[in-house]
């Protein structure tokens, strides 16, 4: 389990894949994300770790990796951005995605 301490830079150079979801309370198409990542990581598990970030809480963190609309996804490995989506991405063609890295 990652600790509260853990900073999201340590996050995701880890050896474990980190799929990010960036996202807003205020916009739709996020909403529906919740339950589709619940189904991959109740298929994965422990093999990924799956993030939620904010954009209007960390601003930073968004603006950092070219976050243009919402909802986008980035996984990364090791520090490295091995895919990137953007829109309501379904759970079959996430598990696709993060299937070679997993």
């Amino acid at each position: 389990m990652e600790t509260a301490k853990s900073s999201f830079g340590d996050i995701i150079k880890g050896d474990k894949p980190v799929l990010v979801d960036f996202f807003a309370t205020w916009c739709g198409p996020c909403k529906l994300m919740p339950p589709i990542l619940q189904d991959v990581k109740s298929q994965l598990g422990d093999r990924v770790t799956i993030l939620k970030i904010d954009v209007d809480k960390n601003p930073a963190v968004a603006n950092a990796y070219n976050v243009q609309s919402i909802p986008t996804m980035i996984l990364f490995k090791k520090g490295e951005i091995l895919w990137r989506g953007t829109g309501v991405t379904p759970a079959k063609q996430l598990m696709q995605t993060l299937a070679p890295h997993v």
